[in-house]
């Protein structure tokens, strides 16, 4: 990561007055953009569009649309200008207080919950139902050099999409939530869409980014308090059915990071694999 944001990007902000002092920190954490701590309280952050995947978009504009819809509810932080149709995309916005959640998954879900019910912006769709998650778990496997034997593992059946989207956050990871003195709240909407609540959910008690960004997947007692604080019992039941679909395709995610160089998603692979087999016996 650079240690410092391009010098001509700081000179703009600075001659409009959204810059008022010296330094820049750069922040870890991030796996897809450079971001930086600016004095002030601002965090600015310059998108590489090729860091998209089939999973995980990368796109300022979406951003922006979702910091906007936010704004207000505490859920997100406060955006302060960005320029999402740049050659070299940017957002800047208000610095959120607090640290990266290691623990209480009940608040987690309460914060999913909420987000859940807030209004939802212009955004594309996500997948929605077993049949559109099984055509980009093949677009994802489309990308790696082979399928590890991964699409002979597609569920059998067939789970209907639920119709009613929701605003969903798209990359509720650990490392994505912050807990601040006001409470939880989401960063890096770099992937927020319309779509089945079921599949925030699915993201955050995937044991790959649980061991990712926390170093361990959830225990049982952590996923059950999980699962019994999220608001809406007709989300839990879908992903509940879900389940087989969401882990074939983190599994299918972590062999394209695997063969991308990023070695600590070999784990992630195996642990999804295994939970994929937990789930079709449940």
């Amino acid at each position: 990561m650079a240690q410092s944001p391009p010098a001509d990007l700081i000179a703009r902000l600075r001659l409009r007055g959204l810059l008022p002092g010296e330094g820049a920190e750069a922040l870890a954490g991030g796996r897809s953009n450079r971001v930086w701590r600016l004095t002030g309280g601002l965090v600015l952050k310059l998108y590489d569009p090729s860091a998209a995947t089939p999973i995980f978009a990368n796109d300022a504009r979406r951003e922006v649309a979702a910091l906007t819809a936010l704004a207000g509810t505490g859920l997100a932080p406060e955006l302060i200008a960005a320029e999402p149709e740049a050659p070299a995309p940017w957002v800047l916005y208000r610095h959120l207080p607090g640290g990266r959640w290691a623990e209480g998954a009940a608040a987690v879900a309460g914060l999913l919950g909420r987000l859940h019910q807030q209004p939802a912006p212009d955004l594309p769709h996500a997948p929605d139902g077993s049949a559109a998650l099984a055509r980009q778990v093949r677009q994802i496997l489309a990308l790696c050099l082979d399928d590890a034997g991964l699409a002979a593992l597609e569920p059998a059946g067939e789970v209907a999409p639920c119709g009613a989207c929701a605003l969903i956050h798209g990359d509720p990871v650990p490392g994505n939530i912050v807990i601040g003195p006001e409470g939880a709240a989401l960063i890096d909407w770099q992937c927020p869409a319309l779509g089945d609540p079921a599949a925030d959910l699915a993201i955050f008690l995937s044991p790959a980014m649980q061991l990712i960004y926390r170093g361990a997947p959830l225990g049982a007692t952590e996923e059950a308090a999980f699962l019994a604080a999220y608001p809406d019992r007709g989300v839990i039941a879908r992903l509940r059915a879900l389940l087989p679909w969401f882990h074939w395709r983190m599994a299918a995610y972590c062999h394209l990071q695997t063969g991308r160089g990023q070695t600590p998603y070999a784990k992630g692979l195996a642990l999804e694999k295994a939970a994929l087999q937990r789930s079709l016996r449940r």
